[in-house]
């Protein structure tokens, strides 16, 4: 089977890249950097840029499923230019994908698309846990974005493409991701929690994570799958989990939730919101998760020296 994967050089992208190849998949990517078409190893590369409508079609010769994860990092200050680039990296190059698709009409053999998605797309809810069929509203910035970024993905329904959302949780990775903010201040015995430290956070191991995208590429899944491990935990468990896998006390009350909002304004429902989500979906769908829980997940990590 050949791939064709978007985002190829992002924290989930480098390393689906690696497994998939393990695999005895053939990889195709797409850049935004031409002299990056050459820098995986085993892989062949594609320039495009969706912001000016640019692509070379050559990247889908034989090509079967998409694996589609470019998107701008939300982790810069939402300034408006920075909002405009999260929402229009998203759109924009799922837009240029299919649009690209329809032009080349059978001259492709295209026949599903996995694509990213995130728990962002969840109203926050403290009490409540929520899965892939509960009601979505464009009710916060990160909302509308997501909503808007699946809807542009489900388009591909209309060229008989299967389409799979998976809505990726906190990614915990010792090459970035979540964890790379708050290493610094845990490793020293300053770790915290924000708010009160009572919202839920549905994270997920780099490992479970490509895990997923390979097994609904294999499989052929259809639908929205939520790619979060199974046991969701309190944010002062988590950040607890991650001192004790670090070696370090944990001993400072939670981060005032006026402090944060006066610091980041918006951006702050990145760390105050609360999401609880399910992964009973792709348990059903008989995915095994190598880290269940958030300690060994956390420990594993620490291994590597995040």
């Amino acid at each position: 089977m050949k791939l064709l994967i978007t985002g190829a050089t992002g924290l989930v992208g480098r390393a689906l890249v690696h497994k998939a190849l393990s695999e005895g998949f053939k990889i195709h990517f797409l850049t935004t950097n031409k002299n990056k078409a050459t820098h995986i190893n085993g892989a062949k590369g594609f320039y495009w840029n969706p912001s000016q409508s640019e692509i070379d079609n050559a990247c889908f010769e034989g090509v079967d499923t998409i694996i589609h994860l470019a998107g701008a990092s939300i982790s810069k200050l939402w300034t408006s230019k920075n909002k405009k680039q999260i929402r229009s990296s998203r759109i924009d190059s799922t837009r240029l994908l299919l649009s690209s698709i329809e032009q080349l009409k059978t001259l492709h053999q295209v026949k599903q698309i996995v694509a990213a998605s995130a728990i962002g797309i969840y109203p926050p809810d403290f009490d409540n846990t929520v899965d892939e069929n509960t009601p979505v509203h464009p009710n916060s910035f990160m909302e509308d974005v997501v909503i808007s970024w699946e809807r542009e993905v489900d388009q591909f329904k209309s060229l008989d493409i299967k389409v799979a959302k998976l809505r990726i949780g906190l990614v915990l990775s010792a090459q970035g991701g979540v964890l790379g903010p708050l290493r610094i201040p845990t490793a020293l015995g300053l770790g915290a929690a924000f708010g009160n430290g009572k919202q839920g956070q549905s994270w997920i191991h780099i490992k479970d994570v490509v895990g997923l995208f390979i097994a609904a590429t294999s499989a052929e899944w259809e639908g929205a799958f939520n790619a979060v491990a199974p046991h969701p935990v309190s944010q002062t468990k988590f950040i607890k989990a991650l001192s004790k896998a670090l070696k370090r006390p944990y001993f400072l009350p939670p981060i005032p939730k006026f402090l944060i909002r006066f610091t980041v304004g918006e951006m702050s429902s990145l760390v105050l919101d609360s999401h609880w989500v399910s992964a009973d979906k792709v348990l059903k769908n008989g995915f095994v998760f190598s880290f269940p829980n958030i300690e060994e997940a956390m420990e594993e990590v620490a291994k590597h020296k995040i």
